[in-house]
């Protein structure tokens, strides 16, 4: 289709699960797309904590956003770091550059929340990036490496502590993959150290754990966690973090590892439209996704506080980013084709899954509620069909079937730049230790 000055020009700014949708929905309409993104690849999210605990790698779980749209004409990406809106003129920046929009659709997501504590963030990385991923691998297998060489008990046994902040399911999934990795993977690799011995902590500001599950599903991942070694600490909010372990409800922890799984904010959309926020800094929008007040310019995913139905927030979650965007995507789609617009956005509920280690997961469709194996076959099966590409879909299965058949997680790599070191360990810098970029 030869692009026209005439047609509307739709920019979306964020390509991951909602943005994605909706330029996808865009394919072939009679409008311009521009696709902005910092990163020039989508990533799955979901899957995430398995680069980090050395399941999968990081090309795994991700897609060259120009692949994915290469075959619709009308929409190009553009690979740039958004520095604000201006509203008057509907223009995005990108530093010195500027994009003009007929419509703008914000759909930039979240990053991590240390409620207040920032500073947190340097000892305690969350997980939302490839970067991040790597950054923890990084220090659990480093962890491991420095353990079996120091002699120092009490050392060794703070290397071999690993703290999670927060029970969703983030935290209770990773809780499981590093059981996993310790007990099964690393057992029969080190001699002077038993890894299977390693100190999981799982710490829940709530008096259980995955509140967004039912009840009888949340004991049944707390009885297959505590199988696994895992120590689950409820009621117990963080108190503090530093670069040798946790104070967490009154008592101290130390610890060679923290990962905060424990909460989100959104992006700084909010301040780019000098609009009023939530205190996560979620942008309010209406039944159609629009934002109040400003004109042909939406909000979708984490960045926007979007209502159901019954007037409940909706969740953050992935199923709900997907269907806000492609219904953006369809709805403008219609206008800019002369059509009304389709009346207001309804989410449907697909249900809600989560994995707990080998051969235990548990899924909540409201209709039907499991867990165990049967709800593990069906996550896995999920997540693949999920996935962005044949190539990833066949690689994660071959993956996960290799992870089965021998208990041998392949990623096992310590590379890049650590964020900080593993401090008191031997033959580390006290700065910063640096390992070979990988390749």
């Amino acid at each position: 289709m030869q692009e026209s000055a005439q047609q509307p020009h739709v920019v979306i700014i964020g390509a991951g699960f909602g943005g994605l949708a909706a330029a996808r929905e865009f394919g072939g309409a009679p409008v311009r797309v521009t696709v902005i993104d910092r990163r020039n690849y989508h990533l799955f999210v979901p899957l995430l904590y398995q680069v980090a605990t050395a399941a999968l790698s990081p090309a795994d779980v991700s897609a060259p956003i120009r692949a994915v749209l290469s075959r619709h004409a009308n929409i190009q990406v553009v690979l740039g770091e958004v520095t604000g809106i201006d509203r008057e003129r509907r223009r995005v920046l990108l530093g010195e550059r500027t994009v003009p929009y007929d419509y703008l659709v914000i759909a930039t997501g979240s990053g991590q929340s240390y409620f207040g504590h920032d500073e947190w963030a340097e000892h305690a990385p969350g997980l939302k990036t490839i970067e991040d991923a790597r950054e923890i691998r990084g220090r659990l297998l480093m962890a491991f490496e420095q353990a079996e060489t120091i002699e120092d008990p009490e050392e060794r046994r703070r290397l071999m502590t690993i703290v999670l902040v927060g029970g969703g399911p983030t935290g209770v999934e990773m809780a499981g993959a590093i059981a996993e990795l310790t007990r099964d993977t690393l057992r029969r690799e080190f001699r002077h150290i038993r890894p299977e011995h390693a100190r999981i902590i799982l710490l829940e500001a709530m008096p259980r754990l995955l509140g967004a599950f039912p009840e009888e599903l949340a004991r049944f991942a707390r009885r297959r966690l505590e199988r696994l070694g895992v120590e689950i600490k409820l009621d117990c909010p963080v108190e503090g973090v530093d670069a040798t372990g946790v104070t967490a409800c009154g008592e101290r922890i130390e610890a060679a590892i923290v990962v905060w799984t424990a909460g989100v904010a959104a992006s700084t959309a909010g301040d780019w439209l000098a609009v009023e926020t939530t205190k996560a800094g979620q942008i309010e929008v209406d039944a159609n996704l629009a934002v109040p007040g400003l004109d042909r310019v939406f909000a979708i995913g984490d960045t926007a506080r979007a209502l159901d139905q019954d007037g409940k927030p909706l969740p953050g979650l992935a199923q709900v980013a997907k269907q806000q965007g492609a219904y953006l995507g369809r709805a403008l789609a219609r206008v800019a084709a002369g059509k009304p617009w389709p009346g207001p956005f309804r989410f449907r509920d697909y249900g809600n899954m989560a994995t707990i280690g080998r051969h235990a997961a548990i899924a909540d469709f409201g209709w039907w509620r499991t867990g165990g194996a049967i709800a593990w076959w069906l996550w896995g099966m999920v997540h693949i069909y999920l996935l962005i590409g044949f190539r990833n879909r066949l690689l994660v299965a071959m993956h996960w079937l290799w992870i089965y058949l021998t208990k041998q997680r392949h990623a096992r790599l310590i590379t890049g730049e650590r964020k900080a070191p593993l401090v008191g360990a031997p033959g580390v810098e006290p700065e910063r230790a640096k390992e070979p970029a990988e390749v």
